[in-house]
């Protein structure tokens, strides 16, 4: 397998994951009352390692699988823990858009948070440290010290310089992110001690080891079950969802941008990077389950959505229904699901970050999120109403942008699977169009409720700048799919060649559970 050395020089994965943290403490240490310096250091410290992951996709061979830029050293050797970190598509992909989306926070926060700022910039750079740790992890154990790690900055953001409602929403946002943490810790535990070679062996948390590994179909299912349980709430899916909603609507900008653009992405990474590798006969069990739970998700979701009276909220809801097609293109189990869920991560990532932008952008503007408020806002915003209707456009599917692509692969990856199944998970799409274009018509086209809007400034350079790579992205992603989809491939045909074994019978699944429900 490849090595850091041979394919760029230096330990680029290590540098990607430290040098955000090594930046906050450089401002926490030396910058203290000094804000132009501390923001511009925030601002360098992202940009460089934004620069860093696209070094990262140039050196990349995208024509294999095998995990690349490996790191091995040995951290606990007594407990067979190490430093083991490495990359395959699906990570590089995710680590670009943790490194944009840690990057245009920065400046969109620039004037917007009016106490304890230098803390605020150096949360965001511990946070992108614990994210991209996630996505390089090789080692079981330290996948959850990072999981962990990424915690801590997130709880403080939302409840220190979130909303009214703050504290409620980051202790609830802790409690439901943690009760999955100790679940998924109970099971690394107990693959660790199970996967060793004879009783007096190390434990082994090597993921490498471990998808190779065989375990009992019951502990396949306990295992699972935990896992799975710890990234559900992650994603968040339905019926795990409900601290989403007021982690979103209470944290400041920033905080609902890297929390729609990349913290729910982990749930389903997670399920791609442990679920499905390690516990294939357990998956076959269970997917006939999940995919209904995530059907449950895209239309419950969509419906929440289409009743929203606060713009931040309906934006928020819709990230339950959008995510429902991540699971149930991961458990479609066939190639084109899951790289039509891959997409949709990424989709979802540039575009709702950008819709939370605009609305955080917004209510800098008129201190207010209540979509009856709004109305006739074309007129005075008339830049602002144009990357409005992109997005909006982007985020319900419109052919040729980002958002098409992905829920279109994971319909068909779903169709595939099975047709009512696919059928249902359609009407998803309905629902979407019909609760974006209702926003945006009231918001931007039914009267002005207030001429004092014609007083304020359209959105300014640094605005647009901040949602301009996001929209750039999203046409390419539409338009040129491609560049993506190679970048996936080796990895998502990899897993599905590694489950086809355990998943002959598989296609009758849906029916069995049927029959088990009633015979419908």
């Amino acid at each position: 397998m490849y090595g850091f050395q041979e394919q760029i020089g230096f330990p680029i994965l290590s540098v990607l994951i430290f040098l955000p943290s090594a930046g906050a403490l450089a401002m926490l240490i030396f910058m203290r009352g000094r804000p132009q310096l501390y923001k511009w250091t925030a601002a360098i410290v992202t940009g460089l390692n934004f620069v860093l992951s696209l070094v990262l996709i140039g050196f990349f061979d995208h024509l294999t699988a095998q995990m690349q830029f490996l790191e091995h050293t040995v951290w606990i050797e007594r407990l067979g823990i190490s430093y083991h970190l490495g990359v395959d598509g699906i990570s590089v992909l995710l680590i670009m858009l943790t490194t944009l989306l840690s990057l245009l926070v920065i400046p969109a926060s620039w004037n917007y948070i009016k106490q304890r700022e230098l803390a605020f910039f150096a949360s965001l750079l511990f946070l992108e440290s614990g994210m991209i740790g996630v996505f390089a992890a090789r080692d079981l154990f330290l996948f959850y010290v990072f999981w962990e790690v990424m915690l801590i900055p997130m709880y403080f953001i939302i409840g220190v310089w979130g909303g009214p409602r703050r504290i409620y929403a980051a202790v609830k946002f802790f409690l439901f992110t943690l009760a999955g943490s100790l679940l998924m810790l109970v099971a690394i535990v107990a693959i660790a001690w199970l996967a060793r070679p004879n009783q007096f062996a190390a434990p082994v948390f090597d993921m490498d080891m471990l998808e190779a590994a065989v375990f009992s179909t019951n502990v396949q299912f306990w295992a699972f079950l935990a896992f799975f349980l710890a990234f559900a709430v992650k994603v968040p899916m339905w019926p795990l969802h409900t601290w989403l909603p007021d982690a979103h609507v209470e944290a400041p900008t920033a905080g609902s941008v890297i929390l729609a653009g990349v913290l729910l992405k982990m749930g389903g990474y997670g399920m791609l990077r442990i679920c499905l590798p390690f516990f294939p006969d357990a998956v076959s069990m269970f997917v006939p389950y999940i995919l209904v739970f995530s059907l449950i998700a895209i239309i419950y979701g969509a419906l929440l959505t289409l009743v929203q009276k606060d713009l931040k909220k309906l934006v928020a809801y819709s990230s339950v229904s959008h995510m429902g097609f991540v699971t149930a293109g991961i458990f479609a189990l066939n190639v084109v699901g899951i790289q039509g869920a891959i997409m949709v991560m990424f989709s979802h990532g540039l575009l709702t970050g950008a819709l939370f932008l605009m609305v955080g952008y917004l209510y800098e503007r008129m201190h207010t999120r209540q979509i009856s408020e709004m109305g006739g806002l074309a007129g005075p915003f008339p830049v602002m109403a144009a990357f409005l209707l992109f997005f909006v456009l982007a985020s319900l599917g419109l052919p040729g942008l980002s958002g098409f692509v992905g829920e279109f692969l994971s319909l068909v990856g779903v169709f595939t699977y099975n047709k009512a199944m696919g059928a249902v998970a359609a009407i998803g799409i309905i629902l979407a169009a019909a609760y974006l274009l209702w926003m945006f018509q009231r918001a931007m086209f039914m009267g002005l409720n207030d001429e004092k809007w014609y007083k304020s400034p359209d959105f300014n350079l640094r605005e647009i700048g901040t949602l301009t790579p996001l929209a750039a992205l999203a046409v390419w992603a539409g338009v040129y799919p491609n560049t993506f989809l190679d970048l996936i491939g080796p990895p998502v045909e990899k897993i599905v060649n590694d489950l086809a074994p355990y998943l002959a019978d598989n296609g009758d699944a849906f029916s069995r559970l049927l029959s088990s429900l009633g015979g419908f």
